[in-house]
Formats: structure tokens, sequence, C-alpha cells
């Protein structure tokens, strides 16, 4: 009994150990002592049409190469493991080299023919003679009792049908739509499926059952609950982030893009090889349904032009194409192609990256200077009014773009990428003092650079994130954890502090490629560094209060929210204690009861996985002044509201 008492006195000690042994610090905020404002668009973010960040994270399409830009034959093999290792992380992920669609019948009886191809070079031609013949795709991802429309676009000889379109799970359950009658021109056939059962590998099949050839223009298939061709649970995710600006459609992606293949019919736009990453570029999401997509989750449109193997002249034609009116040639193309009434697009990037040699299109710094002059001035008389960012990378580069380029930009991106520590505080510290070192150059510029501060060129920081460890997501498909959320927070108050200087942050990604949102076929769900920009975006004050004696390793921020009625006190406590703090206020009284949120976990590694419970979430609960004396978790991200006392 005796021994029972003293094992209970133990883990009721541990329990309330942390509390008792919480470190004691400090903090004076003078409220009166306030930075300039924090601009909204230090929340963007970016997509790339890379990995399964569009295509497979966004998009709904659920057929691979629907367009066939893979030859369909009789070896089967479309799939290869590839380990992307090196300096930035990798691990095995899949990666399409052959073509998803397996030939049903016996050998022979589909090839590829390049006359009158339906879309790109060649068209599946399917002979059916002495037994039904066609093609399928596995691996479909389908839950019982859920809604998947679709269509196959088909010709042929008249004899060749009756063609069947089959939806199958489980041992050979399927649903069955029929094409009684074929003609020689492509006609398309819409179907609706309702599956029976959960599977990770369903079957799409299109045979024919007749005798005589038939083609296959292309096939389609999505969940019947998409908006506009767009994945619903990614985009509530995409809501709830709730950021005022995307850039599209890279990064490394749009140096090789040219922006008229994503146009027009949907189904007649050339499949290509992604000229900078793996896999293959569809060209089902272009310019229309990007636009789509920023109208559905309200946020703005930043636009990437091509100035690596592209022309002045085509990124000249696209700032046409999205604000000119049906007068112009690109408006009255645009206007043919569904959109009466421009964009109005504001947001343009001149480039990416064009400072490395990785880029396609690389060129010298002297060249590069006069080519981005001659874009940008071909671009702002197309539309004066429009703001265009330079591509920008701290030293050489960037001091010369502002010494030759200033009166040809509005602003200038930097990129910053961090790997990971070992050790949780300087984890944390990676992504804050890479932000750090890029204000601090750029102040720098402003000092030396005759008449470049009277410019007041600000930063427009469009990638920035950690990368590291396996891609369990597909293509860079880096998975979070709690460590790295909290550095996505100290990289926000850094920004914070250099209010007057960052004026965009675009976090790189949105979703699967290093996202802040993960998915699988059938889930998504926030990662934790999704979760701090969501709580941020939501709940943080605009204007900056300046913040002395911030006891060490702690990082805090503070601001006003826009009316001065409230203010937001964010703590970043990157230690495995609990930490009393008294926060010295200086100029205002506050109520005494407030609202914590909070991201915090018992372990630095903690992450979420999508279609399972969260281990990481924001937690919303009343919080009290109590004087100025706040207990901070261990490992989380704390963010503080009171009202003013009157």
């Amino acid at each position: 009994m005796k021994k029972r008492f003293i094992h209970t006195l133990l883990a009721v000690t541990m329990l309330i150990l942390p509390w008792s042994a919480a470190a004691e610090e400090s903090v004076t905020i003078h409220v009166n002592k306030t930075e300039f404002p924090i601009s909204k668009y230090i929340y963007g973010q970016f997509i790339e049409h890379l990995g399964q960040c569009i295509y497979g994270g966004i998009w709904a399409e659920m057929l691979e190469d629907r367009k066939f830009y893979y030859p369909v034959t009789d070896d089967y093999n479309p799939w290869k493991t590839t380990n992307e290792g090196g300096f930035w992380g990798g691990g095995d992920f899949k990666v399409i080299e052959g073509s998803p669609w397996k030939v049903i019948g016996e050998q022979g009886a589909v090839r590829m023919v390049e006359r009158n191809a339906f879309v790109g070079e060649h068209t599946p031609e399917i002979n059916v003679n002495k037994s039904p013949a066609g093609i399928e795709q596995l691996e479909l991802a389908l839950l019982a009792g859920k809604k998947y429309d679709g269509y196959v676009i088909v010709s042929g000889d008249p004899g060749a049908a009756p063609i069947e379109v089959r939806l199958v799970w489980g041992d050979g359950q399927s649903k069955t739509f029929t094409i009684d009658s074929l003609g020689r021109e492509f006609e398309k056939h819409a179907f609706r499926f309702t599956a029976g059962a959960d599977t990770e590998n369903g079957r799409l099949q299109i045979v024919g059952l007749g005798k005589g050839k038939f083609k296959i223009g292309t096939s389609s298939l999505m969940p019947a609950e998409n908006v506009k061709g767009f994945r619903p649970d990614t985009i509530q995710l995409m809501r709830e982030l709730n950021s005022p600006v995307y850039r599209w459609p890279g990064g490394n992606f749009v140096s090789d893009y040219n922006w008229k293949d994503g146009i027009g019919d949907r189904d007649k736009r050339p499949p290509r090889k992604n000229p900078a990453w793996t896999g293959i570029e569809h060209n089902d999401v272009g310019i229309h349904e990007f636009m789509d997509l920023c109208e559905l989750i309200d946020t703005e449109p930043f636009i990437a032009v091509n100035t690596g193997l592209g022309s002045v002249e085509l990124a000249a034609e696209e700032v046409e194409y999205c604000n000119g009116s049906t007068a112009t040639p690109m408006g009255k193309l645009r206007a043919q192609n569904g959109r009466e009434e421009p964009y109005n697009v504001v947001w343009w990037a001149v480039g990416n990256e064009m400072f490395g040699d990785w880029q396609k299109g690389h060129m010298p710094l002297e060249d590069y200077v006069q080519k981005h002059n001659r874009c940008a001035e071909m671009m702002y008389s197309v539309d004066p009014s429009i703001q265009l960012i330079a591509v920008g990378e701290i030293g050489k580069w960037s001091e010369t773009m502002m010494n030759v380029c200033a009166d040809n930009m509005d602003l200038i991106s930097e990129h910053i990428y961090r790997k990971s520590d070992d050790d949780l505080i300087k984890h944390v510290q990676l992504i804050p003092d890479a932000i750090k070192k890029v204000g601090d150059a750029h102040r720098k510029y402003r000092s030396e650079i005759g008449g470049l501060a009277q410019k007041d060129i600000r930063i427009a920081m469009d990638e920035w994130n950690y990368w590291y460890g396996r891609y369990i997501y597909g293509e860079l498909g880096c998975q979070y954890h709690l460590q790295d959320g909290l550095g996505i927070a100290a990289g926000l108050h850094e920004y914070f502090r250099y209010s007057d200087i960052f004026f965009m942050a675009n976090y790189a990604q949105t979703v699967n490629v290093i996202g802040a949102i993960k998915t699988t076929k059938t889930d998504a769900q926030f990662e934790t560094t999704g979760l701090v920009l969501k709580m941020y975006r939501h709940h943080f004050g605009e204007i900056p209060i300046r913040i002395l004696d911030a006891p060490e390793p702690l990082d805090i921020a503070a601001a006003w929210t826009p009316d001065y009625q409230s203010i937001t006190i964010a703590i970043v406590n990157p230690t495995e204690e609990y930490v009393d703090i008294s926060v010295n206020l200086k100029g205002a009284f506050l109520h005494d009861v407030g609202r914590l949120w909070q991201i915090a976990g018992p372990d630095k590694m903690a992450h979420n996985v999508p279609g399972e419970p969260e281990a990481i979430s924001i937690k919303e609960n009343p919080v009290t002044w109590n004087q100025g004396k706040l207990t901070v978790s261990p490992i989380s991200v704390s963010l503080y509201k009171f009202d003013l006392n009157h």
C-alpha cells in the first residue's frame, strides 16, 4: 500500500513539475512606439506546376496522362521509383515514365496513330477483332457511395460499337456506361458513376465489343463534387488560409513554359513533358483555370512571365491577354476563349531565379538586366498600371538590378530556403536569420545606391520555407513538423520587424510540394506550417509595436489591430520548458480576459497526416491578463489578444 502511494505521488509530481519549475522572464512593450504597418501581402502563397501541387493536389482530375503523352503499348510499365536525394532532401517517390493505360485484349490491339491526332502528337487506335479490346487505368481511389463524373471522346468504325465505359472496384464489381454508335468524327460522351465500395485500386475501362477500329481522343474522371475542376477539400483549406495573393505558375517551371499552351479548349491543349521537373504538364490548368481558382478562394493573382527561353513579346502578349480590352488582339482571343471582361491582373513577376544556372534560359547578369528592361518596358506599354516584381538575389545580382533596372520595377524578389538543425532552438532560428540577412542587405542598398531610397522598392520574398527530409507526398513533398511551424512563426515575426522593407512574401508552396497543405487521393490536411500561417492571418494585428528586452530564446512580436482597440502578442517558445513571462505594458491598460490561440505539442517532430486525426491543431481558449503574467507552453506558438480597457 505504501509503495502504491509513493508511485502515485511521483506521478502527480511529474504532472505539476513543468508549472512549478517554469522559467521566469519579462518583456517590455511600449504600445505607443509603433512601426510601419504590416502589409497583408506578407501572407501570400505560391503554387507551381511541380509534383503533386496542382495535379494531384488542387486539381480534381483522377486520370493520369489523359491526353496520351506517352504511347499506349503492350509493355505496361508506367512508373519508376526514384530517389531524388541531394542537398535539399529526397527519398523514394513514384515518377511516371510510360503510359498509365493498360491494354485490354490481344497483343497488338492498340497502336498509336499520328495522322489526325485528336490532341498532341498521337492518338490510340483500338482494333476490335476476335475479342473485346480497349484500355484501362488502374490505381484509382474510390469511396463507396461517392459520385464520379467523366467523359470520353471517341470516333471510329460503326461496327466497333458498342463501346463500354466501366468503373470497376473489388472483384469485378462495376458500373457501365454504353456508347451504342460511333461516327468518323470525334464525339464527347459524358457519364456519371456511383462507386460501390472503398478502394485504392479502382479501374476505368474503355472497351470495344464489336468489330472494327475506334480511337480515343481523350477522357476524364473527377469526383462529381469538384468545383470548376478543383478539389473541394483542398479549396476549403485554401479558403481558410485566406491568403491575399497567389503566385503562379512558377518557379523554375515558368522559364520554359508557353502560356498559350494553357488556353482554349482544355481537351485540345497539348500535353508536354514538364520542362523543369518530372512528370507531364497536362495543360489542364492555365490562365483561365488559375483565375477561376483565385475567384473561388477570394485572392489576387500574381503571374510570373517567362524571361528564360521566352521572348519579351510573349510576356507582353500575356499581359494583353489578361488585361487588354476586346479591341486588342490578345483581348479578342481571351473573349473567344470565354472571358469577355479583362482579368485586370495587377501583380507580375518578370521571370524567376534567372541568376541560377539551373534556370532554363539563364544568361550572364550583364545580358539579363537588358532583357529585364526590354521586357518590363513592353509590359508597362500594354498596361501602365501593373506592378512588376524583378528577379533578385542578394549580392552582386540584386545590387546590379537595383543600379540598372530600378526604373523598371515596383518590387524586387528574393528567395530563401533553409534545411534543418537537430537543435530545436537553432532549427527555429534558421528562417528568421535568413529573412534578417535579406532585409539588412536591402537597407544597405538603399543607403549606398543614389536615389534608391526615394524609389522605395520593397521586397517580395516570393519563395520562402524550410526544405528538407523525405519526399513523402511526391516530388519535393516534404513532411513538416511542429518545429517547422515554430520557425515559420518566427519568420513572420522577422517580416513584422522589417515591415517598412518587406511588402510581400509568398510561402512556397501551398499544396504537397514543400507545402502548407498535404493531400492523399481522397483527403487533405493542414501541415503545422499551414496552421501557423492561418492563425496569424486571422488573428494577428497590423500595426507592429516595438518590443524591448525580449528574453531569448523566446521570439515575441506584438501589434495593434487596425482600429487600435486591441493588442495582439505572439510568443514562439522553442524550448521544452514552460515559461512564465511578465509583460510590462507601457501606455495602455487591458481587459482582464482575452483570447489565446495556440499551436503546441509534446514533441518537436509531431505532425499531421491527411485522413488521420489531427496531431497538431489550433486551440482557442479564454486567457487571463493577470497583470501581464502569462505562462507559455513548451514547443509552442501562442497568440494572445486583449482589448483595451478604456
